[in-house]
């Protein structure tokens, strides 16, 4: 690996969806989702050191979860954990991280990549990446990842590609031609059935001075906050900066995506096809469609779980030695348990997960209060 190979890993969300396992103060990157023994946010750092010195791999996260980061992640230095004091989007989170990136590095190769997200077959991946920088390297191109999709699913987005290659040297590298965020479900299909589309899979490959100039170009007002502006006198956002001045600089930076602000405006992306396996975990029954199955057709992960008659289940239980869970009779449920709550819900109705959360943390808040 190269040491201006670098790596910005997203880890902000709240991923409030996998409740009750996921709370505010414990969301979905720092939770072992997967049943595969360590969080999803360590599952990426260990993918990442594959790619990109340790020391290069910065992470980006809210300012209340830079102690989770660090208790997970050890022996990082003060620059790879950094604290945004409220959420601006991804393109803050890019911006942030790549000014500092740039302190220590003026010609970085930089991959930006969700911590939450789960890939299958690492080291298909591994090459994909390596190979990914290699083309940054030589083209002033805005990489990103497309997965082939394999149902029309609406809570993905899509990239719309050249069938033809735009490199011989590289056949699984296409022209991007548009994008399309979580489609209705029948414009999924016609996709799908067109062949010409990926699902957008939010990891982005590009060298630092093509991610600065895509920013000047299309969000300015961003750039000038995180990069600085001499005309202006706005300093550069760095490692050194205080909290007082990244606050101050979050306060007013426009709150914005990545893919809208410069993606779905730029005429320099590409679009490499992923030859790995891919998921973005986002819900309870994207968990049941991505892990493996018992012969009952029932994703069971965690816990000490007794199974009788059960099919079509995705059942998540934290470890509690001195607790069994038995189930029985259940086709289609969603059954999930921390310490404290039980769910058992049917997976066609995982939209209410929103509303129940709120009613059972709201009673609980009331509860503590008298």
């Amino acid at each position: 690996m190269k040491d201006n190979y670098y790596c910005i890993i997203m880890a902000g969300g709240v991923g409030t969806r996998f409740w009750p396992m996921a709370k505010a103060d414990r969301p979905k990157q720092f939770l072992d989702i997967m049943g595969t023994g360590e969080s999803m946010l360590q599952t990426t750092f260990r993918r990442m050191e594959k790619i990109c010195p340790r020391k290069n791999i910065i992470i980006v996260t809210s300012h209340g979860y830079e102690d989770k980061v660090r208790q997970q992640i050890g022996n990082l230095e003060d620059y790879q954990v950094l604290g945004e004091p409220i959420r601006r989007g991804t393109a803050a989170c890019i911006a942030y991280a790549a000014s500092v990136i740039e302190e220590r590095c003026k010609d970085a190769e930089i991959i930006v990549t969700p911590s939450d997200h789960a890939v299958f077959g690492e080291n298909r991946y591994v090459e994909n990446m390596k190979q990914a920088l290699e083309l940054a390297a030589e083209h002033d191109w805005i990489l990103t990842v497309g997965a082939k999709p394999t149902n029309p699913n609406t809570k993905y987005g899509y990239i719309q590609y050249r069938e033809e290659p735009t490199l011989e040297s590289a056949k699984n590298v296409h022209t991007v031609v548009t994008f399309t965020e979580k489609p209705p479900v029948e414009m999924a299909r016609q996709f799908i059935i067109s062949g010409e589309f990926f699902w957008n899979t939010g990891i982005l490959i590009w060298r630092l001075d093509v991610l600065k100039k895509a920013f000047e170009q299309y969000l300015p007002g961003v750039s000038n906050l995180f990069f600085g502006n001499e005309e202006t006198g706005q300093r550069r956002l760095g490692s050194l900066s205080s909290d007082e001045e990244v606050e101050r600089v979050y306060s007013i930076c426009e709150s914005i995506s990545t893919d809208y602000g410069i993606m779905e405006k730029a005429d320099n992306v590409e679009v490499m096809e992923a030859g790995f396996g891919w998921s973005d975990v986002e819900t309870w029954d994207s968990l049941y469609e991505t892990c493996t199955k018992d012969s009952n057709g029932n994703v069971i992960l965690g816990g000490n779980v007794f199974s009788y008659d059960l099919k079509n289940c995705v059942v998540h239980i934290s470890e509690n030695k001195s607790r069994a869970v038995v189930l029985e009779g259940l086709d289609g449920y969603i059954v999930a348990a921390d310490e404290d709550t039980l769910l058992v819900c049917r997976r066609d109705k995982e939209d209410q997960l929103v509303k129940y959360s709120f009613d059972v943390e709201m009673s609980k808040l009331h509860k503590e209060q008298k």
